[in-house]
């Protein structure tokens, strides 16, 4: 039978015999791109944490990690105090989920302080979401 015909190819060429030149773009280290992962799912909990409006500890280290790893100090945002009955297990369990995502990032860093920072994050956010009278309170 016959071969169907093939379409153009896709990589378009400079001078017909050469390739455009790949060192003109930007490149990063499969670390680097680990800690850009890292400092956003640590921006986001941090983010989390402000609108649960917890002004603790936790919130002041996840903001010194995120400066360390972006070379920046994170943007935050002052949230207004949340109303008795609104919705903070969501939120809380957001928080849990986004240490979770970042203590994985970590481990597979090799970064120890910020693993166990999202460790401590995570049993914090879990811990008030098991507290039964208490869901919201951290």
């Amino acid at each position: 039978m016959y071969e169907p015909s093939r379409p153009k190819s896709v990589v378009h060429r400079v001078d017909g015999n050469r390739a455009p030149d790949t060192a003109a773009y930007p490149h990063s280290s499969r670390g680097e791109a680990l800690d850009i992962q890292l400092a956003g799912h640590l921006a986001a909990l941090l983010a989390v944490t402000d609108e649960l409006g917890l002004d603790d500890d936790g919130a002041v280290r996840i903001a010194a990690q995120v400066t360390r790893l972006r070379g920046s100090h994170p943007v935050r945002v002052a949230y207004p105090a949340l109303a008795d009955g609104a919705d903070t297990r969501t939120l809380h369990r957001r928080a849990r989920d986004l240490a979770g995502r970042a203590l994985l990032v970590a481990a597979s860093r090799a970064d120890t302080a910020a693993a166990i920072l999202a460790a401590q994050r995570m049993d914090a956010h879990t811990a008030a979401l098991e507290a039964p009278d208490r869901a919201g309170a951290h």
